[in-house]
């Protein structure tokens, strides 16, 4: 993976998607080099925050490495939200949380558990994690509700929206404070005491500190390029192909913006750091769910036209479905490859489903 992510390579995928958005070429092309282009700078963004995080702290580092996993997604949503898309901003919101909890978590319970017959990590941090993931569903099934009753009005919708946007901030910095500073060592990894606290690399960092900071802020800023350029042909290409914005949120645009994180976790778990999979897979959807879904509702706040919390019955039921069986399954802290399997099993059934609609 380390020999695809270098800058030579990075540059000539993103000046190619570049000449493609700017020549005005065929749709369908440009969405597949635009896609190329995210999934290159992603995975280089990936590897700029891993190296600054090991001259960070590896808890700040930690932090670091979530927060940017998720930095072309985010982007992406922002892009949508300025288009008036806040449909898709909801299906790639939905997306990235089952595509996380049962295809990354899925492929990485499954590839470390074909290696290694039983994989062990903390029950506890499992539990809070799931308790967080439950938290989510209520956030977002209470608007829903209120709504689909007539209990209360869109205007009011949106008001409660804002305020339930705001709890979920709170307990996110809130969680980032118990995990990473009151009850750093209750939480920590059930390997050994030179991995408990591992990120993920094994070895010191490519780049000196320097050139990690300056290779992170190229990054950052490829990624708000290219993702504006894979936003802009995204109403054509479900037009031309006849696929829903529940589709193409859900399911495109999610595994596009978390190929990096993809691989990080199934490549993990190969190592047999189990632990640190779940929690790119798991921490990467209370992420979404806890921290940048508010946060593009404050956005669209801003912007003039407030994005509500009511997401689809659909999109409710999936997310449910996801968190429910990934709870069930992670909630022992073991794995197995079978169980990686049960997950990726769930996800190819939701997937067909959201391509029916």
């Amino acid at each position: 993976m380390k020999k695809w992510l270098n800058p030579a390579l990075l540059i000539f995928t993103f000046l190619l998607s570049a000449l493609g958005h700017f020549a005005n070429w065929n749709f369908t092309l440009q969405f597949i080099l635009s896609s190329i282009a995210v999934i290159f700078v992603a995975g280089f963004l990936g590897k700029a925050t891993e190296s600054v995080a090991h001259y960070a702290g590896q808890r700040l580092g930690g932090f670091l490495n979530a927060t940017f996993g998720n930095a072309a997604e985010l982007i992406i949503a922002i892009l949508l939200i300025k288009e008036g898309l806040y449909d898709m901003v909801k299906a790639s919101i939905t997306g990235s949380i089952i595509g996380n909890l049962l295809l990354v978590l899925g492929l990485s319970l499954f590839a470390g558990g074909l290696k290694f017959k039983i994989q062990k990590y903390n029950v506890t941090l499992a539990g809070l994690n799931g308790s967080l993931m439950t938290l989510a569903i209520i956030a977002l099934f209470i608007p829903a509700v209120f709504l689909n009753t007539h209990s209360i009005t869109e205007g009011e919708t949106k008001t409660l929206s804002l305020i339930v946007a705001g709890i979920l901030i709170v307990a996110y910095i809130a969680w980032l404070g118990f995990s990473m500073i009151t009850h750093k060592n209750y939480l920590a990894d059930v390997s050994d005491d030179h991995d408990q606290d591992a990120l993920p690399h094994e070895h010191g960092p490519t780049w000196t500190k320097k050139r990690s900071i300056l290779y992170l802020v190229v990054a950052t800023v490829m990624v708000a390029f290219v993702s504006e350029w894979l936003v802009g042909v995204l109403e054509p290409i479900s037009h031309e192909y006849g696929l829903s914005e529940l589709f193409i949120g859900a399911f495109l645009v999610a595994i596009i913006g978390n190929a990096a994180e993809h691989s990080a976790a199934i490549m993990l778990a190969m190592k047999n750091k189990i632990g640190a999979a779940v929690e790119i897979a798991v921490g990467s959807s209370l992420q979404i769910a806890l921290f940048v879904a508010p946060v593009l509702v404050f956005i669209s706040f801003f912007l003039g036209d407030t994005m509500d919390l009511v997401f689809t019955t659909l999109e409710l039921v999936a997310i449910g479905v996801a968190v429910f069986i990934a709870r069930s399954i992670t909630q022992d802290g073991a794995s197995n490859w079978y169980e990686g399997l049960l997950l990726l099993a769930v996800y190819v059934i939701l997937g067909v489903s959201f391509f029916l609609v």
